[in-house]
């Protein structure tokens, strides 16, 4: 009964929380299982010095991650690039494409939302977790930073660089639909 109810009352956030983490919705169904046990067996060990959400959801973060360390690793986010370059005066030294009026053309919608899927799929997990939580499911840089057991400043920095690898990703799209258009109309 007590169980059901648990599940009731945090299975859907923290299966959102897995998959944000995995990447995968079965790894996470399997994640969220192993979660509620581990909660059901050492329920005694709750001290309430957090949130108990806050403590189940840090117990389902942790077996995401455990469950990522025993699949191979993802690519490595390369900070040189996704950072624009700047000149000696802080100012962007190559030109920032502003694609930001081709979103709304709807024969390019399809390929956009395929390649924001990729893109964010290809982040590591430390930087899928927090830009999910940030960006989809709106929780505070503060409520990441409780729920993954981080500093308020690396979610910000994580959030940041994450946003920045897909701006990168996406551009290279917008790039190629360009190229292709253009190649279409010769």
């Amino acid at each position: 009964m007590a169980a059901e109810r648990l599940v009731t009352t945090y299975g859907d956030r923290a299966y959102r929380l897995a998959t944000s983490i995995t990447g995968n919705g079965q790894d996470a169904e399997e994640v969220v299982q192993d979660a509620f046990w581990t909660v059901i067996r050492k329920i005694d060990g709750f001290r309430g010095e957090s949130a108990f959400g806050s403590w189940l959801y840090r117990i389902v973060a942790n077996a995401a991650y455990q469950k990522l360390r025993g699949r191979s690793r993802r690519r490595d986010l390369s900070w040189e690039e996704v950072m624009p370059v700047f000149d000696d005066r802080g100012r962007h030294a190559g030109p920032m494409p502003d694609w930001s009026a081709r979103v709304d053309d709807p024969s390019i919608q399809a390929d956009l939302r395929l390649a924001l899927t990729s893109a964010i799929e290809e982040l590591p997990a430390a930087y899928r977790s927090v830009l999910v939580l940030r960006d989809v499911q709106g929780l505070s840089n503060l409520e990441i930073a409780e729920l993954l057991g981080l500093s308020v400043p690396v979610v910000k920095t994580r959030v940041h660089r994450a946003r920045l690898f897909l701006r990168k990703q996406l551009d290279d799209t917008v790039t190629t639909l360009d190229m292709t258009d253009t190649h279409d109309c010769a």
